[in-house]
């Protein structure tokens, strides 16, 4: 069985440290990468569209980020026709529910609180893994991007 490949776009290296503690004894292997705001989020997935990096089953993303925020880089891989069969679960301090129907509107798969216990946040990771590792069903490979080349209009 192949590791099951997760992008943490986080730029709270507390956050990421707690994630990969709740994850290292996961039942299913997985391989994190990490970036630290949205426009490296981006880049990464990029790379994956053209293959010069793998693609990850999975990305969690925070909302507040530093260069391009959560909201943008949901925009971005959902308007993707490579990207936008990634699951994103939005994984972010924000309570708001202006934010909770916006980044729903968005299609993100689902949005997580996080929680500011540090026993309580871990559970939130454990609960992820069951469900998305184990309950769900992912695809083995994802098609080729339909268009390698595709860029958002406001690119250049």
């Amino acid at each position: 069985m192949r590791p099951l490949r997760i992008l943490i776009v986080e730029d709270s290296p507390s956050d990421v440290r707690l994630i990969r503690e709740a994850l290292k004894d996961a039942k299913v292997p997985v391989q994190i990468t990490v970036a630290r705001d949205g426009v490296d989020a981006i880049e990464l997935l990029r790379q994956s569209e053209t293959g010069r990096s793998a693609r990850p089953d999975m990305v969690l993303l925070d909302l507040n980020l530093p260069r391009k925020n959560g909201k943008e880089v949901l925009a971005e891989i959902k308007a993707s026709p490579g990207l936008k069969q990634i699951p994103v679960l939005v994984m972010t301090s924000s309570t708001s529910e202006e934010d909770v129907a916006e980044v729903y509107e968005l299609n993100a798969n689902c949005y997580i609180t996080k929680p500011s216990d540090l026993q309580e946040y871990v559970h939130v990771v454990r609960a992820i893994e069951d469900f998305w590792f184990l309950t769900a069903t992912l695809p083995d490979h994802f098609p080729p991007a339909a268009t390698a080349s595709y860029r958002p209009a406001y690119a250049h």
